[in-house]
């Protein structure tokens, strides 16, 4: 009689705890945001617990004051980092964006509590500026366990305890590397691999790319003589067998080992103004790799399955950023996904072009505006979209080859930064603990996302 009055406890607050658990809000996976493209590098949001629509009017957790730039922030281990500049007493970014003229001030990278924003630590360092658009840095930084690296716009390279700010080692991509400074600064994020931490450098004596140990910042390899590093994030994917180092620069569309630096092949690619921006994309079902340029358009590389060697499928017709064809894209990296090409285009034309022609679809201006430059970045997230456009405007949407498709919209985030004829907010969002990490050259905004 005792054994069935103890299991009909044990059942009783079973069906207690199964019926909490239903009545429970359930919050999904919280994922981290630790570097530039995600957890993955891929541009891919796959958390969970998202709402379905966004809301009408932002539902922010917090909002704090940083400084100027471009770069993104990363989220990881329940902290936000991030890296700005402020400008020395005195100073000012000249008035026109495009001339050189020495500028000083610091550079910063914040981190802070990411459920509060309150400041956990500041890294400052004295940086004077001799680039076109000198608002602030560009690169996201990249955490990595108990590290997170960082680089400025003027080469200034940190590995930091990511706890408390501490520098672990730094080195200097002019001073040490033999960088030459190039046009917009610095801008190619750190990726981790393994124990090494690889930077797109530039550098001479063969310094183009460059792996050092991720823990000391010895130099393991170095690889390919580079003129210009131009300004897109490395990338690594499997294929042909083994794993491929994408680095593309304004010349040259290079596959390295990243275990020893050897290239593995190299696809000649010049680009006007030396635009390499946007991130390398790899469809992993059809092994082909595509990379699209402001004025010179697509380049589509198809990659052997067994053995590291790849050629051209096909490329843009035209070089001119007025009469294009397919997709010519600036800063925002396209999207592969089922058989099509989705980007934005020199003056702000959302496309969807044929993966295995590159013959465009359509193109709308629906979520984008038009104008030179015009800049949105798009994430996939489950079966629908995240475009974040530069208005400081975060929009759920479809996209198939029949078109585009507006679900919802919402205004996150004042754009700043003056180009042309119009302000704008160049970075991109971090999306992690189901909320959209934002900045703009005054502040980094939480938009909560949470399906309540």
């Amino acid at each position: 009689m005792r054994i069935f009055k103890n299991s009909l406890q044990k059942l009783s607050l079973s069906l207690v705890l199964i019926l909490l658990t239903m009545m429970t809000p359930q919050s999904g996976r919280s994922d981290d945001w630790p570097q530039w493209g995600g957890p993955k590098r891929d541009g891919v949001l796959r958390e969970s617990g998202w709402v379905e629509k966004l809301p009408e009017t932002p539902q922010y957790r917090w909002r704090v004051n940083v400084g100027a730039g471009y770069a993104g922030p990363a989220v990881a281990g329940g902290k936000v980092y991030l890296i700005d500049r402020v400008l020395s007493s005195g100073e000012k970014n000249p008035a026109n964006p495009f001339k050189r003229s020495p500028v000083k001030g610091q550079e910063r990278v914040l981190c802070l509590d990411s459920k509060t924003g309150n400041e956990v630590w500041t890294h400052t360092y004295d940086c004077r500026y001799t680039i076109s658009y000198p608002s602030g840095p560009r690169a996201t930084p990249t955490v990595d366990g108990d590290r997170v690296y960082t680089l400025g716009a003027m080469g200034h390279f940190f590995c930091l305890n990511a706890k408390n700010g501490d520098v672990i080692w730094k080195t200097n991509y002019l001073e040490d590397l033999g960088t030459e400074i190039n046009v917009w600064g610095m801008s190619a994020s750190p990726l981790v691999y393994g124990e090494k931490i690889i930077l797109l450098v530039g550098g001479s004596k063969g310094r183009g790319v460059m792996a050092l140990n991720k823990k000391t910042g010895e130099e393991v390899w170095r690889s390919s003589e580079i003129r210009d590093p131009g300004y897109a994030a490395p990338v690594i994917f499997k294929a042909g067998g083994q794993r491929q180092l994408i680095a593309w620069t304004p010349d040259v569309l290079y596959s390295i080992n990243p275990d020893d630096g050897k290239e593995l092949w190299n696809q000649p690619f010049k680009l006007k103004s030396n635009l390499s921006v946007a991130t390398p994309i790899f469809d992993q079902k059809t092994h082909r790799l595509f990379v699209s340029a402001f004025y010179n358009g697509p380049l589509m590389m198809q990659m052997d399955r067994k053995s590291p060697k790849a050629s051209v499928l096909w490329k843009g017709n035209s070089d001119s950023e007025l009469k294009t064809d397919k997709l010519h894209a600036l800063m925002c990296t396209p999207v592969y996904h089922e058989g099509h090409i989705y980007g934005v285009g020199s003056y702000g034309e959302l496309r969807c072009i044929d993966a295995n022609t590159g013959e465009r679809k359509w193109e709308t201006y629906e979520a984008t505006g038009k104008d030179r430059w015009w800049n949105a970045f798009i994430t996939p997230h489950g079966d629908k979209f995240i475009i974040s456009n530069e208005q400081g405007e975060l929009i759920f949407c479809n996209l198939t080859p029949k078109g585009y498709e507006e679900l919802s919209r919402v205004k996150v985030i004042k754009p700043t930064n003056k180009v042309r004829r119009r302000m704008v907010v160049w970075s991109h969002p971090a999306y992690a603990e189901q909320a959209a990490f934002w900045r703009n050259d005054g502040e980094l905004v939480c938009l909560d996302l949470r399906k309540k």
